[in-house]
């Protein structure tokens, strides 16, 4: 009798393993080695060179995520600028990679309840934070967010998203402006990538230290997986965003039930995550003034 329950113990343990499944969301401004704008764009000098770095922080999570669990499912979303940065060939053959931008859902495309866990690479802070290297929230003509009263960036706002369908997330990563700001919001591993100087200035690690960093941190954050809670918003998410043009927020009064707060801001009433995160990618990604 002895000799079944510890028989059933190990296959019960075995098939908890087999079962891991973790979703990756990888921007560029955070990642380790990128230490201008120029690095972050496709015509830009050293681009080719981010890139690879890019791939390699991802290679390094991936790596960890197997080394814990070989069976694991993972599914990579370039979440940058076009969404076609990753030298995805380069990815494990095992990895399942979504490209191109038009996503409803942008930086969470292919996030669903069946996930276990997420894990946000290569992140930033959010508009109009102080010294944050090439902050942002969404596009440049966005200058804030709000989900409930709560000011978010692209961090906070997809977190909220991975809640609604009940899913921490366990690892984040970009410059240390964007880990004191995303770590007030969510209790996750954090990796800084680098220190930020200024908005357009930052003080670099070498890219393999950051990626010995993250592979260390993956493991740490799998190995608590079952005791990280995702962040969630109750239902009815009052969406505040605020614009560079009066112009954007005027053309966004052709939605039904847009409120027009003041010259530059609008807030619409959504019954839930699913609807603000479409909603919301709309008004900055194709609404144009």
């Amino acid at each position: 009798m002895k000799k079944l329950v510890i028989l059933l113990s190990l296959l019960s343990l075995l098939f908890a393993k087999s079962s891991l499944k973790i979703f990756i969301s990888v921007d560029m401004e955070g990642i380790g080695g990128i230490g201008t704008s120029e690095m972050t764009r496709a015509k830009g000098k050293d681009y080719n060179l981010g890139r690879k770095l890019m791939t390699d922080e991802v290679n390094a999570v991936v790596s960890a995520i197997y080394e814990y669990n070989s069976s694991a499912e993972i599914i990579v979303n370039d979440s940058h600028g076009d969404m076609q940065n990753l030298n995805h060939q380069d990815l494990d053959p095992k990895v399942v990679y979504i490209q191109g931008n038009k996503k409803p859902y942008g930086m969470v495309q292919g996030l669903d309840k069946s996930f276990d866990g997420a894990i946000f690479l290569g992140y930033h802070a959010r508009a109009g934070t102080a010294r944050g290297f090439l902050a942002h929230t969404g596009s440049g003509s966005v200058k804030g967010l709000w989900l409930n009263e709560t000011e978010v960036g692209e961090g906070g706002l997809n977190a909220f998203y991975a809640g609604e369908m009940n899913v921490p997330v366990i690892l984040a990563a970009g410059d240390d402006v964007f880990t004191k700001q995303f770590g007030k919001l969510v209790n996750s591993e954090l990796v800084t990538t680098k220190t930020a100087l200024t908005a357009q200035v930052a003080q670099l690690k070498h890219g393999t230290v950051v990626q010995k960093e993250l592979s260390e941190a993956t493991l740490r954050a799998l190995k608590k997986i079952k005791t990280k809670k995702p962040i969630k918003l109750k239902n009815n998410v009052s969406i505040k965003l605020k614009f560079s043009s009066t112009t954007h927020a005027e053309i966004l009064q052709a939605i039904p039930n847009m409120k027009w707060i003041d010259g530059y801001t609008v807030q619409y009433d959504a019954k839930d995550m699913v609807e603000a995160y479409a909603l919301i990618r709309l008004m900055y990604k194709y609404v144009k003034p």
